[in-house]
């Protein structure tokens, strides 16, 4: 299968033309860092790119929380028109399969069990409440204190800041795209991605590519809230497996499938803080108290769906991944 990976030269894109090529497919990497005229939101670019292509693996976005409202119309321009060109010129040529890099941020706050009311779905937190360091969410209908849990693909979608808003926007197109010309579109929402390349020094990397920047200044990574905030992290390389699963796979066509890609095991911010210092030999996390607006509480996957249909499971070990990453060099490559 001839694969065209937008942003393929990137943390996630580049592992996946890796895992591609391994599996005996023939990948093309579409990315302004490779070539500044392979800008995804160029119609003429994108349609040379997709002479001969059999497939399309979208990982080419702008990610992370940013440095404020003021980054929308950035995102918006790169997330959302840049799939709309895309899947406009994936129609014109005939390609029929997508898979897209989802995120589990569309979810807003994950998975939380009420004793009195079974399962809520609880508002943003407050200002008020985040001042104080109440950071746990509260029952909607009885102020409870609520039980985390893992978070399947039918639960509601609550996108809370403007990044997940167009992760799930990209989603929205993909399946009317679908929808109009009967074509195949997988969105894997990956949860927490970590490992080799991943972007360091910027607003927009990951808290695991946050942390290990400090440990490599010497300063103790710094925790916001308690630490106590649940996520799933996943290591770059299985994430890369699922998008050669996904690919491979006959989902339904005229529609969009949604899978959730994590490894299925909760763990805190602090408790992977702590992780990263142990294998870089740096100073011990400190918990700040302080807080993002935008941020959930726990957001954690159940990835049963990919396993069960596509035959995926994940197989970097969380320990050794982290060791992995507290090693790599200073473009992220393992030394």
């Amino acid at each position: 299968m001839r694969v065209l990976v937008t942003g393929g030269a990137g943390f996630i894109g580049s592992h996946v033309v890796e895992a591609l090529r391994a599996h005996g497919h023939e990948a093309t990497v579409f990315d302004v860092r490779s070539d500044p005229a392979d800008d995804v939101r160029d119609p003429d670019a994108v349609r040379r790119s997709l002479s001969g292509v059999d497939a399309v693996c979208h990982q080419a976005a702008k990610v992370g929380l940013g440095t404020g409202f003021g980054d929308a119309p950035d995102y918006v321009s790169r997330n959302d028109l840049g799939t709309a060109v895309l899947l406009a010129a994936m129609a014109e040529a005939g390609v029929r399969r997508l898979v897209l890099a989802g995120s589990m941020v569309v979810y807003g706050e994950g998975r939380y069990d009420c004793p009195r009311h079974g399962v809520v779905r609880p508002g943003p937190r407050s200002v008020a409440d985040l001042d104080a360091g109440r950071f746990e969410p509260r029952c909607p209908h009885c102020g409870t204190a609520l039980e985390p849990g893992l978070t399947a693909e039918d639960a509601p979608l609550d996108p809370r800041n403007v990044y997940a808003t167009t992760k799930l926007t990209q989603e929205h197109l993909a399946a009317a795209w679908a929808r109009s010309t009967g074509a195949t579109a997988v969105s894997l929402r990956y949860h927490n991605v970590y490992g080799p390349r991943m972007p360091r020094d910027t607003p927009y990397a990951g808290v695991a590519s946050l942390f290990r920047s400090a440990l490599a200044r010497g300063e103790a990574p710094r925790v916001f809230e308690d630490g106590r905030q649940r996520r799933d992290f996943v290591h770059v390389r299985d994430v890369a497996r699922a998008n050669v699963a996904a690919l491979e796979a006959a989902p339904p066509p005229g529609t969009l499938t949604a899978y959730n890609t994590g490894s299925g095991t909760p763990r805190t911010v602090a408790e992977m803080a702590r992780a990263l210092a142990t294998a870089c030999g740096g100073p011990d996390p400190v918990v700040t108290g302080e807080y993002r607006l935008g941020d959930v509480r726990h957001i954690t996957a159940d990835s049963t769906r990919l396993r069960g249909e596509l035959g995926w499971k994940p197989e970097v070990d969380f320990e050794e991944g982290m060791r992995e990453f507290a090693a790599a060099g200073p473009r992220g490559e393992s030394l």
